[in-house]
This record gives structure tokens, C-alpha cells and sequence, in this order.
């Protein structure tokens, strides 16, 4: 059985006892996953969402730090 993204995350969410993540959240991962794979080898943007998790923060805020990280090391 195939299920969409959204009915994973609503499942998975219930399955984890958590709210299901908003529409805003979703982009904000999914930027911040995006910015991870372009600026590093694509495994760190899973982990990256993960550490995301571990540090308690608001996915925005997240995807303002990993822009700021991959600003700072396209300079260097």
C-alpha cells in the first residue's frame, strides 16, 4: 500500500503521539533539507531535520540557521 506524504506524516505524527507538522513547517523542512544537500553530501539533509528535532526548534528558524551556515561556508 502506497500512501501520500501527507497521510505518512499524519500517521507517523498520531503513531509518535505529536501534532501532525502545519503546511508552513513542511516547506520550512523541506527548505532546510534542500539548503543541507546543496551545501553538503545529500545524507545530511535527514539529519539535519533530525538535529532539528533534538535542538527543539521552529523548523523557520532552523532553515535561518542552516542559510546562515551555507552563506557562511560559500565564503570560505
Amino acid at each position: 500500500m502506497t500512501v501520500t506524504r501527507d497521510q505518512w506524516l499524519s500517521r507517523f505524527a498520531a503513531e509518535l503521539g505529536i501534532p501532525e507538522p502545519t503546511d508552513q513547517e513542511i516547506e520550512s523542512l523541506l527548505a532546510l533539507a534542500g539548503t543541507a544537500a546543496h551545501a553538503s553530501e545529500r545524507t545530511a539533509a535527514p539529519l539535519s531535520c533530525w538535529l532539528v528535532g533534538r535542538a527543539g526548534l521552529a523548523p523557520a528558524a532552523a532553515q535561518a540557521a542552516a542559510g546562515r551556515l551555507a552563506a557562511h561556508l560559500d565564503q570560505a
